[in-house]
């Protein structure tokens, strides 16, 4: 058990009171409607909100709990040490702590770009739609092509010999129960984009169907379709450019004793001595550069939506202050999760998220409209399993909808990936596939099937005008969940529990996202500290304010595909460097096939035996 400090004992006793107190204000704006806008005004409103969703979160995080920083070391049976310094030896040792080139590049290189928009934004809009329709244009045949080998991949790993390596030794333990590595994992890995697109994607297909299924927009015809396609860019595909990166990290970091960082993947191609080449520090660059565009970009699309579902709910508005006030309260609790490490904040916000997050859906299964979602779910999942390869091979007709989805994932892919490599010790290969693959694709499809068919069935009927709030709002995506939990019942409580996942779920990413930058920038082989992390939270932060105020949502989105695009690379050099490694040590290893027959001889011989006697 950790004894927090002072500054933490402090904090605590200030944050409980201010929830409560922020508490009864947030929760009698959602029930008593002219509170906000009347007596409270938007701005206010969002001030408060915020108190009370960052003092609760943050007092969590803040309880005393298991250590963290024992040790400036690594231990291989915990990879994610934090060390604690005094202010004085902080400033001696920040900048010598850190790699210059994985510290340094990125940080230049992403202010130059803030400076880029704000000098001259509508050159740099024409430069950023140019990369973009290359990227997905003419270079989207690699992400398909990637995507559709990582997963054909981790069907192999599973069905295949290799999953039963156990990582760390066949006598190694979990370093976290069952229940603890999926929640983590699952909430990390999917952010606030499942709050966002969950009520959202499927109705944009079913106004635009995508060209593969030849329906006409808004028609019958067209639902089917629109919720296959929601199910396919959230499914296993997509999964499984998580589990393509995680599990040659794990598989090098356990059992030949490399550090963990993502370069570790070249592990076979240059020896585990071999990994501070230029190389190596080139794949942790362009890990440490994804993971700050695709968790900067997702924090300021979540803040849209946030901002949006606000003012939809009591009609105010905020302003360019209200982004700002959005972005930097947001940035505050992440700090806060984050330095207090992963056995505390870490994992009890991801512990109230999934508690949300099922507590939502079987909340909206209980009042919406069920048997639309048996039949749709049903009629859904039948159409994915029988169009998966087309889907997952169609380009045609200025489809790039997929590749844009695709590369978004990649973008993800080096801190999600990492992280489950560190959750991982103890588990099988098969083990960390079924939960990373299946276990959480399961989780996702769910998901969207109750809100996409939900809000489907509400467009479809006539009962609400989504797309025409969505029209009111400037065609904004990230209106699209709030007009259907307000023509259901139980509204009030839908929206506050909505509003409380977009903070919760995007806190869950970014201070894991966090901690894993601040691993990648730190010498090999040392701690990040408490410095490092609040440096790289803060920077997420600015990022993500910088590029919402300069740029737009289209730039938003466009921004987090051009992330993902080298890194869709490197999967496939992860890929190359597991499968020697693989090949090397583990040919010995039985087969499924061998097991099966070998139980059948030994059954064989039993039945000869007996007959013997």
């Amino acid at each position: 058990m950790r004894e927090v400090s002072a500054v933490e004992r402090g904090l605590r006793k200030v944050t409980l009171p201010v929830c409560a107190l922020a508490g009864m204000v947030v929760v009698s704006g959602f029930f008593f409607g002219d509170i906000v806008g009347g007596i409270v005004s938007g701005r206010a409103w969002l001030v408060v909100s915020l108190l009370f969703f960052g003092s609760g979160l943050s007092y969590l995080a803040l309880l005393p709990g298991e250590a963290d920083d024992d040790d400036d070391q690594f231990d291989i049976g915990y990879l994610f040490r934090i060390r604690r310094m005094g202010p004085v030896a902080t400033l001696r040792n920040f900048f010598g702590r850190h790699d210059p080139v994985t510290f340094g590049v990125p940080v230049l290189a992403i202010v130059l770009f803030i400076a880029a928009t704000l000098v001259a934004p509508s050159r740099t809009l024409e430069a950023v739609k140019a990369a973009d329709g290359f990227v997905t244009g003419d270079m989207g045949w690699l992400f398909v092509a990637v995507m559709l080998l990582s997963l054909v991949y981790c069907l192999a790993l599973l069905v295949g010999p290799w999953g039963e390596i156990k990582l760390g030794g066949p006598d190694t333990e979990p370093t976290y129960t069952y229940p603890v590595y999926f929640t983590m994992f699952f909430t990390a890995g999917i952010a606030a984009g499942i709050v966002f697109w969950g009520p959202a994607e499927a109705l944009f297909h079913y106004k635009d169907p995508p060209p593969f299924f030849g329906a006409e927009p808004q028609s019958g015809a067209a639902i089917t379709g629109a919720l296959t396609y929601a199910l396919f860019h959230w499914g296993f595909s997509a999964w499984s450019a998580y589990i393509v990166v995680g599990v040659p990290i794990a598989y090098f970091v356990y059992e030949r004793g490399a550090p963990l960082r993502v370069s570790t993947i070249l592990t076979p191609f240059l020896g585990v001595e071999n990994l501070d080449s230029p190389w190596c520090r080139l794949v942790d660059l362009l890990a440490v550069f994804a993971t700050i565009g695709g968790i900067a970009t997702s924090v300021a699309l979540v803040s849209q939506q946030f901002l949006t579902g606000s003012s939809f709910q009591w009609d105010v508005t905020f302003g360019w202050l209200g982004p700002v006030v959005f972005v930097v309260g947001l940035t505050v609790i992440v700090v806060i999760s984050a330095q207090s490490g992963i056995h505390r904040g870490i994992r009890r916000i991801a512990a109230i998220n999934i508690v949300l997050f099922g507590f939502f859906a079987v909340l909206l299964v209980a009042i919406g409209p069920r048997g639309a979602m048996v039949d749709l779910g049903t009629r859904a999942v039948g159409s994915y399993a029988v169009n998966f390869v087309p889907m997952s091979l169609y380009l045609g007709d200025g489809w790039t909808w997929t590749a844009s989805n695709w590369s978004w994932w990649f973008s993800w892919a080096p801190f999600a990936g990492l992280f489950l490599a560190a959750l991982s010790r103890g588990r099988k290969i098969r083990t960390v596939v079924l939960t990373g693959l299946v276990a959480t694709s399961a989780a996702t499809m769910v998901w969207f099937i109750i809100l996409g068919t939900t809000s489907l069935h509400l467009q479809h009927t006539g009962t609400a005008a989504i797309m025409a709030s969505i029209e009111a709002y400037g065609n904004s995506r990230a209106v699209a969940g709030f007009p259907v939990f307000s023509a259901l019942p139980l509204s009030q409580l839908l929206m506050f529990l909505f509003l409380a996942l977009i903070i919760v779920f995007m806190v869950t990413s970014a201070d894991t996202s966090t901690l894993v930058v601040s691993i990648l920038v730190s010498k090999r082989g040392r701690a990040p500290t408490t410095a490092t992390i609040v440096f790289w939270g803060l920077f997420q932060g600015l990022v993500a304010l910088a590029v919402l105020l300069t740029g737009g949502e289209e730039v938003l989105q466009t921004a987090a595909v051009l992330t993902g695009g080298p890194f869709s690379v490197i999967t496939l050099v992860a890929l190359a460097g597991l499968t020697v490694a693989l090949h090397r040590n583990e040919r010995e290893r039985p087969t499924i096939a061998d097991r099966i027959r070998s139980a059948l001889g030994r059954e064989t011989a039993d039945g000869v035996d007996d007959r013997s006697q």
